[in-house]
């Protein structure tokens, strides 16, 4: 594997990939990678000549300083991890390559990133929406991978690529699991033993929450006993658990065949989030 700190000897290094035929997939990460990481990639083995990852914590998405100063760092396990799958090439910059410079463009996704996420980690998307905008311009793949536990990122980065007319397909993955349910998260290494058991109420509550509007109980009252079922775990906050149509975010309060359920609060301190396609088997 191919290991590139500096822009231009990465961009050097892909000149000779931009061949007829040839294709560049894209997975970007801010590290503590994972196994839901790891299916990024190898999808994007199976759909391209080469695989690039990137490694970069990006603090302009980070509204909260402590949480950026907690993000766990483990890059020498996160490259042993990388060359086991078969990754070709690892973007790691430092904070001064990717800016250089003090002032940062803004990004405003309308009402993409004033709801959910948006409403409780406000400038999150304008710094997501930077880093990303960087980093496909950097690398130029084809194709770029991202999960679907991120749901509503992926909705932000969609936009971006629509509205400046980027030359990328965005692949979503389906949100890789722990064995007892858990979506998987470098967050969750955070987690103290009897948070992480508490935490997994967060997809039971998802679970239950489908259930129940599945029965055609009000989703008012499906928020409300969701948060009750949520917080009668130890240490455990509710934010949000919300309906909305999967294609475009618009928040719902009924059923329809494209529904998604998201959710997001805290186990102790440290924030988790997830979501449910109201279709899926699960």
């Amino acid at each position: 594997m191919e290991i590139f700190k500096e822009i231009a000897s990465l961009k050097a290094f892909l000149k000779q990939f931009r061949q007829p035929g040839d294709s560049i997939g894209f997975v970007p990460t801010m590290g503590a990678l994972h196994a839901g990481h790891l299916v990024l990639v190898q999808a994007s083995r199976k759909e391209n000549t080469l695989t690039v990852c990137s490694i970069f914590v990006n603090p302009t998405q980070f509204n909260n300083p402590g949480d950026l100063a907690k993000y766990p760092n483990t890059l020498q396990h996160d490259v042993e991890l990388l060359e086991k799958v078969g990754c070709d090439v690892l973007f790691c910059p430092t904070q001064t390559e990717m800016y250089p410079h003090q002032d940062h463009i803004r990004f405003d996704f309308g009402f993409l990133d004033k709801i959910l996420e948006g409403e409780f980690r406000p400038g999150h998307f304008s710094g997501v929406g930077l880093v990303v905008s960087k980093l496909l311009n950097i690398v130029a793949p084809q194709r770029a991978y991202f999960g679907q536990k991120d749901f509503q990122q992926a909705m932000i980065v969609r936009k971006l690529v629509a509205d400046l007319n980027l030359d990328v397909v965005l692949k979503l993955v389906p949100t890789i699991r722990e064995p007892d349910g858990l979506a998987m998260s470098s967050r969750n290494t955070r987690l103290s033993a009897d948070h992480r058991k508490s935490a997994l109420v967060f997809y039971k509550g998802l679970q239950k929450a489908k259930t129940l509007l599945q029965a055609r109980v009000p989703f008012d009252a499906v928020q409300e006993e969701i948060k009750q079922f949520c917080e009668s775990q130890p240490e455990i906050k509710l934010e949000y658990l919300a309906l909305a149509d999967s294609t475009n975010l618009s928040l719902l309060k009924s059923v329809t065949p494209q529904s998604i359920l998201l959710i997001a609060g805290y186990a102790g301190e440290v924030r988790l989030i997830d979501n449910l396609m109201m279709n899926d088997e699960n």
